[in-house]
């Protein structure tokens, strides 16, 4: 294994070992808060179909807290693991999260999800295509999360960023600081740090997410 191997390898171990540390239960937990972190240790080595690593939803939930976010659109839902994490966030700051699918079996995989783990009322999921259904959302959104087709990405950006607010993140999966990743997050890092109305940064500890604050 390469130097920088074992550095990726560390840095994967150091992220998996905090995001269990969220998990696991501490006094002053809500009701609501032991029956998430009870569903997701459950269930943390099932989500495959296209959702995000645990460490991933961490970060997510992490910068939501940090900020005080409440407007929250999530482009990709696959089958929900991202969005209890969003929405688990929302649920202590006040807010609510509009999550798009294109595909009726996994959106109804999430349904039955979001259910379970108590967090329907914190969540507007919706079934269709984003492509035209981003251009029908009026906002305004302080949280964006896009998952779905990485092609789309910058045209998912352009579409959304007018009814992001000021101070707001949207943030992008499977992009990488070093160029690596799915055809079109690397168009898509390039396009977000040439916007001087954005300050992007990556993580690449997970599945590599890129954050880009608006100005």
């Amino acid at each position: 294994m390469t130097g920088r191997a074992i550095l990726i390898f560390l840095i994967f171990c150091v992220a998996a070992a905090n995001a269990q540390d969220t998990l696991n239960e501490k006094p002053g937990d809500s009701e609501l808060d032991k029956k998430v972190k009870a569903f997701l240790r459950s269930h943390r080595n099932s989500w495959q179909d296209l959702n995000i690593p645990v460490s991933d939803g961490e970060l997510l939930y992490n910068v939501i807290i940090k900020n005080g976010y409440k407007q929250g659109l999530e482009i990709g839902t696959s089958t929900g693991h991202s969005a209890i994490w969003i929405a688990w966030a929302f649920s202590k700051t006040g807010g609510k999260l509009t999550t798009l699918e294109i595909d009726a079996s996994r959106h109804e995989e999430a349904l039955a999800n979001f259910r379970e783990v108590g967090l329907s009322a914190y969540i507007d999921a919706r079934l269709g295509d984003a492509h035209k259904l981003v251009k029908e959302l009026k906002g305004p959104f302080d949280f964006v999360f896009s998952d779905a087709d990485k092609g789309w990405y910058i045209n998912y950006f352009k579409d959304v960023s007018p009814n992001v607010k000021k101070g707001g993140c949207f943030a992008a999966h499977n992009v990488y600081s070093h160029g690596r990743g799915i055809s079109g997050t690397r168009e898509y890092l390039e396009y977000v740090k040439g916007l001087d109305t954005y300050t992007t940064t990556v993580d690449d500890s997970g599945g590599g997410i890129a954050f880009s604050y608006k100005r």
